[in-house]
């Protein structure tokens, strides 16, 4: 594994998605303009927007960076971009954890914007280190990109790809506990949600605003899951679509 070839992968990406606007806009305006909408939905309701901002912030760098991450990595095979690159020494998984350090560095800055943003003129209130809630975003956004990279070999359009997004995060949004607390659900959805990342991420990110203990084991499970998926994910890598 070669560490300059990696970062060389990371820059390509970085540099693409600062000539995109529209990405750009997707990863952080996008955000700010939900969590502002929120605000105002729950005007008269502080406490439930404190509840709910919070969950989401650790929600949209995943769902945003699944969308991104997939159709990027459909379109480089399409183009053909993907094929000649891995007919250098680039080997595929240089190839996903140089992704992984450009979206990495893209969750950094979107995370210290929008919780900024969240905590300043929205009154969110983190009673946890705000440090731990940007690692928590970051880490959230890995795992969104990860699974974009898996799913994006299954796709032969950026519109199937987009497809993916309702079948694969829909159904995690709904057993996460994002919306009904895990612990009144029936037993078996409950299994069912243990083995899900998003689960982890909502868990971490409203330990982290609470001030509550326990976020470390959700922080290692995500890793985990982080890991297996980036795993899969270079498995699964097609040089092109046919």
């Amino acid at each position: 594994m070669n560490i300059s070839r990696i970062w060389a992968t990371a820059r390509r990406v970085l540099s693409q998605l600062r000539h995109d606007p529209r990405t750009i806009a997707l990863m952080i305006v996008a955000p700010i303009f939900l969590m502002t909408i929120l605000k105002y939905v729950y005007f008269n309701q502080p406490q439930t927007f404190q509840r709910v901002a919070g969950s989401l912030l650790g929600v949209f760098p995943m769902l945003v960076m699944f969308l991104i991450t997939s159709v990027a990595t459909l379109r480089e095979r399409t183009t053909g971009t993907l094929e000649r690159l891995l007919i250098l020494p680039l080997t595929k998984l240089e190839f996903i954890l140089g992704y992984a350090k450009a979206f990495g560095i893209a969750a950094l800055i979107q995370a210290i914007i929008v919780s900024s943003i969240a905590m300043g003129p929205l009154g969110l209130k983190i009673a946890g280190s705000q440090f731990v809630f940007i690692l928590v975003a970051i880490l959230d956004a890995l795992l969104g990109m990860a699974l974009g990279l898996f799913v994006s070999s299954f796709a032969k359009t950026e519109f199937q790809a987009v497809q993916f997004m309702p079948a694969i995060l829909l159904p995690q949004l709904l057993l996460s506990g994002l919306l009904v607390p895990r612990a009144s659900m029936p037993r078996l959805l409950e299994i069912i949600s243990n083995f899900l990342p998003l689960t982890y991420a909502v868990d971490a990110t409203r330990k982290v605003i609470s001030g509550g203990e326990g976020f470390g084991q959700d922080l290692f499970l995500i890793a985990i899951f982080l890991v297996a998926l980036l795993g899969f994910g270079a498995a699964s890598l097609k040089r092109k679509t046919k």
